[in-house]
Order: C-alpha cells, then sequence, then structure tokens
C-alpha cells in the first residue's frame, strides 16, 4: 500500500499494521518554515531498538534547527532537503508503501513522516544493546586470537573485515523468515570463491521458508545436504580467524543476525577434525597434536565396542595374564559385556549433559565429580567391572579432544551402533560396523564437496593439510576441493634452503 501524503493518515495505518504495540513511539512535531507555515511531522521507532535520547539529539533537533531556513518554493521537496543537507551523518533511505516503512521500524530504523508528502525516510540509528565481544567458549586454544562472534551481524562482519582487507572480500545481505525477516549476510572473496558454490549456497538460502530464524542451527539444518546423517556437513565457528581462514580457502561464511556461530561451506571430516591452533605453532607440534587427535577419535568411537567383541566373543586374543585380571574383575557382575558398557555410556552422557546446562563452575565440578562417584558406586555394587569404568573413562577423554562439537556428537551417536553391532556378532559386527560406516561417510557430500576428501577422491596436494601439515612455505596451493579460481596461496619460488653454520 502506497503512503499517502496526510500524515496523520499514515500514523494511524502503521500503527495498525503493528497493532499499536506498547513499545511503539511516535513522536509528532511541527516544522516552521521561515515563519510562515508550519508542516506537521512525526518520527516512528520502537522503544528499545533506538535510545529514545538519541532520536530527539540526531534527528529531531537538528531539523528543527535547520528546516526552518529552508528557503526553496514550497513545492521543492523538502524531504530530499533533510536528506542531502541536515541529516548528511546518517544512512537515510525514502520509502514509498507502508510495508516498506513498517519493515524499516521492525529492524531498528527511524522512519521520519511529513505532512504533504507521500515518501517517508527511513534512518539507520540501530542501539539496542548486545553483548561484548568475548573469549569464544567452545573453540578454546592456547595460541591464538582470543576473540569471539556475537550476535550482532555488523560486529561479526567487522570482526572479519579486520583480518581481510581485501577490495575483493564480499558481503551479501538477504532477509530469511516470514515472520522474523532476520538478516542473513552470504560472505565470501569474490576472486577466489567458485561461483558455482556461491550461487548455490544463494538459491539454498531464498529457498528456506520458516516463520523465524533465531539462530544459525536454523539455517544449517535447512540448507545441508544429508539431513538423516548423523554427521554435520557444514561447519560451525565463533572464531573470527577460523572464519578468515576458510573463506581464504575458497569456502563461503554464512553470517546469521542474533547467533554467535558462523556457518562455513563446503566442510568436510578433514576440515572439522583440524584446529585453527594448528596453524599457529610450528608444524611439528602441529603434527603431533593432530596425529593424536585422530588416533583419539578411532579410540573414542572403538574402544568399547572393540572390549565387548573381546570379552563377549573372543577372550583368547586378550594376552593370558590381561584375560585372567578381567575374568576377575568381572566375577559377580550380573550384566553382559554389552549392557555393562551401555550402562555406563548412558550414565556417562547423562552426566556430561547435566555439567552442560548447570552454570559453569558447578557444571564443571558436577562433571568431574559426578563421574567419580558414579563410576566408584557401580563398581562397589558390583554392577560394573573396574575394567569397563576404565575403557568409558579413556573413551570419555578421548572425545574430548575432537575440536569440533557437533562432530563428537556424530561419533558419540556412532558410538553406540558399534556397540551394538560387536554385541552381536564381536570382531565380525565391529568390522562390519566400520565398513557400513566408511561406506556412509563415503556417501556424504557438502555442496557437491565429498566428505572424505582428500582422501576419496585421493588428492596428493591436499594431503600436505590433513592428518599432518607440511610447513607454511610448502602450502603454496589452497585445497583442491573448493575449485577456487585462484588456486595459488603463496607465490611459487624457489625450494627453501636450510642456511648452514660455517
Amino acid at each position: 500500500m502506497k503512503l499517502s501524503k496526510r500524515v496523520h493518515h499514515n500514523i494511524q495505518t502503521i500503527k495498525e499494521e503493528l497493532n499499536d504495540s506498547t513499545d511503539l513511539k511516535v513522536r509528532e512535531f511541527n516544522l516552521s518554515i521561515q515563519g510562515i507555515r508550519e508542516i506537521s511531522c512525526a518520527l516512528i521507532f520502537f522503544e528499545g531498538l533506538i535510545s529514545g535520547q538519541m532520536v530527539t539529539e540526531a534527528v529531531m533537533q537538528p531539523i528543527l534547527h535547520e528546516v526552518r531556513d529552508f528557503d526553496q518554493p514550497m513545492d521543492a521537496n523538502l524531504i530530499t532537503f533533510i536528506k542531502e543537507s541536515v541529516l548528511t551523518n546518517s544512512e537515510l533511505t525514502e520509502k514509498n508503501t507502508i510495508d516498506d516503512v513498517v519493515l524499516s521500524i521492525m529492524i531498528g530504523e527511524v522512519a521520519l513522516l511529513v505532512d504533504g508528502f507521500n515518501t517517508a525516510l527511513t534512518i539507520d540509528m540501530k542501539g539496542w544493546l548486545h553483548r561484548a565481544i568475548d573469549s569464544p567458549q567452545s573453540e578454546g586454544v592456547i595460541r591464538g586470537p582470543r576473540d569471539s562472534f556475537i550476535e550482532a551481524i555488523n560486529r561479526n562482519m567487522m570482526l572479519i573485515r579486520r583480518r581481510l582487507r581485501d577490495p575483493n572480500l564480499t558481503f551479501e545481505r538477504i532477509q530469511v523468515g516470514n515472520r522474523g525477516q532476520n538478516d542473513i549476510v552470504i560472505a565470501y572473496i569474490k576472486d577466489v570463491a567458485n561461483d558455482e558454490l556461491v550461487n548455490e549456497v544463494r538459491k539454498r538460502l531464498e529457498n528456506v521458508d520458516l516463520d523465524v530464524i533465531l539462530d544459525s542451527g536454523y539455517i544449517e539444518q535447512m540448507i545441508e545436504d544429508d539431513w538423516w546423517s548423523p554427521f554435520n556437513t557444514i561447519q560451525d565457528t565463533e572464531r573470527p580467524d577460523e572464519a578468515a581462514a576458510g573463506l581464504v580457502e575458497g569456502r563461503v561464511a554464512i553470517l546469521v543476525d542474533n547467533s554467535p556461530f558462523v556457518l562455513l561451506a563446503p566442510a568436510t571430516f578433514n576440515t572439522l577434525m583440524l584446529s585453527a591452533e594448528d596453524y599457529y605453532v610450528r608444524w611439528p607440534a602441529a603434527n603431533f597434536v593432530r596425529i593424536i587427535r585422530f588416533v583419539a577419535s578411532f579410540v573414542a568411537l572403538v574402544t568399547p565396542s572393540l572390549y565387548i567383541a573381546l570379552v563377549s566373543f573372543h577372550p583368547e586374543m586378550i594376552p593370558t595374564k590381561l584375560a585372567l585380571s578381567i575374568a576377575a574383575s568381572r566375577e559377580g557382575i550380573p550384566f553382559p559385556a554389552f549392557i555393562e558398557a551401555l550402562i555406563m555410556e548412558l550414565s556417562l552422557e547423562i552426566v556430561r549433559e547435566a555439567g552442560i546446562r548447570l552454570p559453569g563452575p558447578i557444571g564443571q565440578t558436577i562433571g568431574i565429580v559426578g563421574g567419580l562417584i558414579i563410576g566408584d558406586a557401580a563398581v562397589s555394587a558390583g554392577i560394573v567391572s573396574p575394567f569397563m569404568v576404565i575403557v568409558v573413562a579413556m573413551t570419555a577423554i578421548a572425545g574430548f579432544i575432537i575440536p569440533t562439537y557437533t562432530l563428537s556428537f556424530g561419533l558419540r551417536i556412532t558410538r553406540f551402533f558399534l556397540m551394538l553391532a560387536a554385541s552381536f556378532l564381536g570382531l565380525y559386527g565391529l568390522t562390519l560396523g566400520m565398513l557400513i560406516l566408511l561406506g556412509h561417510l563415503a556417501t556424504l557430500t557438502s555442496f557437491g564437496v565429498s566428505y572424505l576428501s582428500p582422501w576419496a577422491p585421493f588428492s596428493p596436494w591436499d594431503l600436505r593439510d590433513s592428518v599432518m601439515r607440511s610447513p607454511w612455505h610448502k602450502l603454496k596451493r589452497r585445497p583442491g576441493y573448493t575449485h577456487t579460481k585462484d588456486q595459488t596461496r603463496q607465490p611459487l619460488k624457489k625450494r627453501r634452503r636450510r642456511k648452514r653454520s660455517s
């Protein structure tokens, strides 16, 4: 619906569109043009999204002071004069419809209505409170930047722009949500990112049809390739340096307003297993930690299943002294190994979830003390064996090493599947379960990229940054799986030689 030239009619219509909400503020005032004629005006905004004092000082007072000297003929556009000569420090936009004005008000702008004009001026003065930039809560590092994304999308864009001072860094803003009208920003480096990837991300976002987007998790679940898989195919991060590194590699970042987590696509199993700190320390230390991380992820995945298979089906494969010790510890245990492991694993998951939901210091205490108490009580009561407590504790500690929380969830879910397979067929069941898991991972894709890249399809060059990392001066190219326009990360120079002491 078009705006009317009668300011009071427009005010009434906007109030009706916004259901005359309590926090909707309308400030009416009169403009005196050279003392000859007075014109009715109104400023409309939502209290809380904008400071009322700021509206008075930055908008109303300059208009009242400057417009009285307006000496153009009365048929000249007063709106244009205010836009070009009075409010020059703000981002101003002319709107011609009620719907556009209402949307601007809802996203935190001030609407200026002037009697006699069917055009409104919207002023960007967003000033709501937001959380201060803090250290990452889920991706801690010893060495590296300590800032993290927050719930304000403009601040998050700034954190990326600070790290990438590249004129080709592009931000595209779209709105998603039938009721929420939430801002979503697509970030990429124009001369690096593949156009097909950018277009595919844009297409999937435009097809999202939800009432409201409260967190980037909504978007992740709506645009991912394989929604039925326990493994995530889109990376989420709260670290600006991680997002900037992904953009340089040719990936696309998705920023969602009101969410401190940024999405990166495409994502592979390899990228989800890597930490930002791997690139901040020297390559021997990084490789040492990476090898431990990959081994620990395997331990977290198969240790309970292996214990079940060996104890229940293949005790002859256990060294004699160890087998006798395990048999002695299991004497009097009323449950088979599978039920024993299931009880301890579920107890651990309950304690872990309780520790997350409770306040920080209390949650950590509950997680540690609760695990110790439950394990000791279970052994004392003869419900589980001491060896099972050791196996579950080793599994839990190994799982904490995985740097991506969402990936660790997938491995934890898969662990129960392998335990079930091992309880039926022993090592044969465990082997069959691992083959099914490997086949499942091989079928996964992330925006057209194989989830197991660079191992399948095999890419020798990308192996330089997988389980082990080459020194920085040897990482000349960007990852091949992103199919970037510019593959060169560093200029191809002659081989670096070590200095020899004379």
